[in-house]
């Protein structure tokens, strides 16, 4: 196949651009505009420097290329952001999405991959947790809105469309790097929390912060899903060649087991021996007490094996990659 793939130079999409390349004989291209993204971190492929905002060199590249498949990573993706800038949120993530699914009908693609989030659930009742597929989506804040104003995009466009096919993957927290240590996330400016508390090991950061201890948690800290971003790219892979066989379909990527705020900054502590500050202060706004996947559904249908299940080894690789970050 020619897979497009936007948003390819960014952390998820570098690690799927690899594993597509290490693995497949598919030919990739790679649409980014490296605000956030690296070129670097493109392993294979051929690059093309483009904004999806551009909806007039989208409706033209579209139609000259002719793509089979598009794995659509490029979004903003800051949960506090979307909430003091939303129109950003709905702009980039939501009506970008919705040309680039236009385009991608009208030019004949036939499959769809979309990077999406379990922040499409909102702040789940606890008899859903761990969370299936079926779960209300009931969004607390523009990010994780936008992400399923896009879904419901896909699945009408792909319902009006016969031909056209669609996996969405809702990504629980997804961390680490590259077990060959060749790509990690280099993100600027980092949210996610072992990419800061690899940050505060190698001394790039003088301390953490715990954005509150008072939630309905055993130790009071938020509980997230971690899965290794390995383990994730192969999910990709799978939905490819699920499509072939099967129609369009929703699945969690998680691992199904939940860590703490402080049990993460614990295990990092311990996997790096160093005992880096941590501060506690108040919560962030948009964000849900637990969040854990039932992954029965990815497990079963999609065949998915994960390799990484090992909250250890996810904070290790981080931190081994935040150490070649500092050496470069």
């Amino acid at each position: 196949m020619k897979i497009l793939v936007t948003g390819g130079a960014g952390y998820i999409g570098s690690h799927v651009v690899k594993q597509l390349g290490d693995y497949t004989k598919h030919e990739i291209v790679v649409l980014d505009n490296l605000v956030t993204g690296f070129r670097e971190s493109i392993l294979y492929g051929r690059f093309v420097e483009a904004d999806l905002s551009d909806w007039d060199f989208v409706a033209d590249f579209m139609k000259k290329e002719q793509f089979d498949a598009i794995i659509h990573f490029a979004a903003s993706l800051i949960v506090p952001e979307s909430v003091v800038n939303p129109l950003k949120y709905y702009l980039n993530n939501t009506a970008n999405t919705a040309n680039l699914i236009k385009c991608a009908v009208e030019s004949g693609v036939k499959k769809f991959i979309f990077s999406s989030t379990a922040a499409t659930y909102g702040e789940p009742d606890k008899k859903y947790i761990p969370i299936n597929e079926e779960c209300p989506t009931v969004p607390i804040n523009p990010y994780g809105m936008s992400k399923l104003m896009s879904e419901n995009i896909l699945k009408d466009a792909s319902y009006a469309h016969k031909g056209f096919k669609y996996v969405i993957l809702r990504y629980f927290n997804v961390a680490g790097a590259d077990v060959g240590g060749r790509i990690g996330q280099s993100t600027k400016d980092a949210t996610h929390l072992i990419k800061v508390a690899a940050e505060a090991a190698t001394g790039k950061r003088d301390k953490i912060l715990v954005f509150g201890t008072d939630y309905d948690t055993p130790d009071g800290s938020c509980i997230r899903d971690y899965i290794h971003v390995d383990d994730l790219a192969s999910a990709h892979l799978l939905a490819l060649d699920y499509l072939d066989d099967n129609d369009s379909d929703i699945f969690n990527c998680g691992y199904s087991r939940g860590y703490s705020v402080l049990e993460v900054l614990n295990t990092m502590k311990k996997v790096t021996g160093v005992n880096f500050k941590v501060e506690i202060t108040g919560r962030r706004a948009g964000d849900p007490a637990e969040l854990v996947a039932d992954n029965k559904k990815i497990v079963s249908k999609l065949k998915f094996n994960p390799k990484y299940n090992d909250l250890e080894l996810i904070c290790k690789t981080a931190y081994e990659w935040e150490k070649r970050l500092e050496a470069k």
